[in-house]
């Protein structure tokens, strides 16, 4: 006998209990695992700096994990990091975030890495999200990748000694060394 394809929606994911994170995938419901405290440290550090960037410029918003991105109804995902941009304020609502962020930061973790680096880099694509960020601890590197033509490519790759510039936020120049210390 066939086993039927149960594809979940934004409705049930609505139904599941709080007290764990999950994402939905094209359909399919996914269980976040708790992030370590390394993945906080980073975490803190991006939200910071990007933060008062984005304060100084009324560029937009910084919001983080845990926060519903509605992709559509079969794909709801809750990234590390997103902003979304002053002229795109109209997807944020009280209770989610109705469309592709400007910018997506994931932080990879063993639990994650796969997950980020291909199913979501697919996802963050097929819905137009303009900058994707792929920070690895273990190597101490950003990856900046823009959307384009083509899919995503690589703006650059900044290590621990360097800093982080941005095409979608051109005037900022963060140094990693903290963030990786």
């Amino acid at each position: 006998m066939k086993q039927a394809n149960v594809k979940f929606t934004y409705d049930d994911y609505l139904l599941l209990p709080e007290d764990k994170r999950y994402e939905i995938v094209e359909g399919e419901l996914l269980l976040v695992p708790a992030p370590n405290i390394l993945h906080h440290d980073i975490l803190r550090e991006l939200a910071t700096a990007l933060n008062a960037y984005a304060r100084e410029r009324g560029s937009g918003k910084i919001l983080f994990a845990p926060c519903d991105v509605v992709l559509s109804s079969e794909n709801v995902i809750q990234p590390d990091l997103l902003f979304v941009s002053e002229k795109r304020k109209g997807i944020l609502t009280a209770a989610n975030v109705q469309g592709p962020p400007d910018l997506v930061v994931e932080i990879l973790s063993d639990a994650t890495r796969q997950r980020d680096l291909n199913i979501k880099r697919k996802l963050y694509a097929k819905y137009g999200v303009w900058e994707y960020w792929i920070v690895d601890p273990d190597a101490a590197t950003v990856e900046v990748l823009v959307w384009g033509e083509a899919g995503y490519a690589s703006a650059g790759i900044f290590g621990k000694t360097e800093r982080l510039s941005s095409p979608l936020m051109p005037e900022l120049e963060m140094a990693l060394a903290e963030m990786f210390a």
